[in-house]
């Protein structure tokens, strides 16, 4: 009678259990917590400046485009720190769709579609409660660098989990609901196109035909 070895694969998601020696995942941890603030504060500055610019000339003409563009912008963010989070945190985060976009829909059509991104929206939250987070875990990694240096591999677990479940919150990918709606959009584009086509070639029939009468 043989034994059967069942080799399971582990979860490339979750990092190993924090020991007291510091191993490479826990130097990229650190690396993270340290990297927080001033990566925050590049992305506040930025939110604060577009929502600024944006709400201010609201009432003029350039108002809601550049406020679209600063969400757009915020999409690029997003897009750096599930690198980041990725690269040091080990954490794969899907990249969200890109707008859904229509030949026929015009500039006031895709202003729209920009304004009432839920992916820029959220990324922009991001960015904008990120600053005294990193503050704070700048502040306890560093201070734990020379005082807690025994516990700091626990503590930095701790912090980079809160990180963790902060960026799959608001940096993933929409709801189903909303990758539903952008599918039923795309496909109404469809439709909308090949209506179009067969109404041209009706009238292209028609207009022949006549024409050889």
């Amino acid at each position: 009678m043989t034994a059967r070895i069942v080799t399971t694969e582990p979860d490339v998601d979750r990092p190993p259990a924090p020991r007291f020696a510091f191993d490479r995942h826990t130097w990229k941890e650190i690396a993270y917590l340290l990297s927080n603030l001033p990566v925050a504060v590049l992305g506040f500055a930025y939110v604060v400046t577009m929502l600024a610019t944006g709400v201010g000339l609201a009432v003029t003409v350039i108002g809601l485009p550049v406020l679209a563009a600063g969400l757009l912008g915020a999409r690029q963010l997003g897009k750096a720190e599930r690198g980041r989070a990725r690269a040091l945190l080990g954490l794969r985060i899907e990249e969200p769709s890109p707008l859904p976009r229509r030949r026929d829909e015009g500039f006031f059509g895709r202003l729209w579609s920009g304004l009432k991104d839920p992916v820029g929206w959220r990324a922009m939250l991001y960015e904008f409660i990120r600053l005294p987070w990193g503050v704070l875990t700048f502040a306890i990694t560093l201070t734990g660098l020379f005082v807690l240096w025994p516990v700091l591999p626990f503590i930095v677990r701790g912090l980079t989990n809160a990180d963790r479940a902060m960026a799959r919150a608001l940096l993933s990918p929409s709801d189903e609901l909303e990758r539903r709606i952008a599918e039923l959009e795309s496909d109404r584009g469809v439709v909308v196109d090949t209506a179009a086509a067969d109404l041209r070639r009706i009238e292209r029939d028609l207009h022949d035909g006549a024409q050889a009468r």
